[in-house]
């Protein structure tokens, strides 16, 4: 059995900052987060056309901004002067998409960590990998690294071979063949994986391979409490407002 790779990670997660109290993926998120007492987010990241790394969930810019269209094909100087906060309500109107730069910034000064969700734009799977390890390992040098987690593996794997000290997750909607091997192939030191696809032996199974097992999106107590009895390393949430961070242990 392989040594479990080192986990300096709490076993709360806020999910795109705060869950649903703030507009997901920006820097007022993240502080409503905070305010809650946790001391760790998961977030989403993408790049620009002229390949700048921030905050952003969909591959369009519709849902949560004014703007229109794919954002992979837009420059950050367009995005920058988007809307991110209104749509969420009137009190975050102004709220921009942030940088991964300023969110380093705002890690830095707030001890906050972090899961980097690479989210690539079309076409653009291992230029993502590729671009946000090397910026975030510069960004983050000297704290506690990022994790880095993605659902395509030819973005793990240009993260991996553009920083191969920074760690990485694979993420998962099932437990399909081959779960154990493509997550170790990846240097992985960890799974991401839906609720619903986890139980006991699957943890263990992780466990026995030396991987830490997280999980999404965990939003009922009794799923936490079931979770937590078989094992699972960390849970990732939007109910931040009914979960504190010291709950179930």
């Amino acid at each position: 059995m392989p040594p479990p790779a080192p986990w300096p990670y709490p076993f709360w997660i806020a999910h795109r900052g705060a869950g649903k109290l703030a507009p997901e993926n920006t820097l007022a998120a993240f502080r409503a987060g905070q305010a809650r007492g946790y001391r760790m987010a998961e977030c989403d990241v993408t790049l620009s056309a002229d390949e700048q790394p921030f905050l952003l969930h969909d591959a369009t810019l519709d849902r949560t901004t004014d703007g229109h269209g794919l954002a992979a094909g837009q420059s950050w100087a367009t995005l920058a002067a988007l809307d991110a906060g209104a749509w969420h309500g009137p009190r975050f109107r102004g709220e921009r998409l942030p940088t991964l730069a300023s969110l380093a910034e705002h890690a830095r000064h707030s001890g906050l960590l972090l899961n980097l969700e690479l989210k690539p734009g079309p076409g653009q799977a291992a230029r993502t990998g590729a671009v946000v390890a090397r910026v975030a390992a510069g960004l983050w040098a000297g704290l506690t690294p990022p994790l880095l987690s993605s659902f395509e593996t030819a973005s793990l794997a240009a993260a991996r071979d553009a920083v191969e000290a920074l760690p990485r997750a694979l993420l998962l909607e099932h437990l399909a063949t081959g779960w154990r091997e493509a997550a170790c192939g990846l240097g992985c030191i960890a799974i991401v994986v839906h609720h619903g696809a986890l139980d006991a032996d699957a943890i263990r199974q992780a466990h026995e391979a030396g991987l830490r097992v997280l999980s999404y999106t965990v939003n009922g107590a009794a799923e936490a409490r079931r979770l937590r009895a078989a094992g699972i390393d960390g849970l990732i949430t939007d109910a931040i407002d009914r979960f504190a961070p010291d709950t179930l242990g």
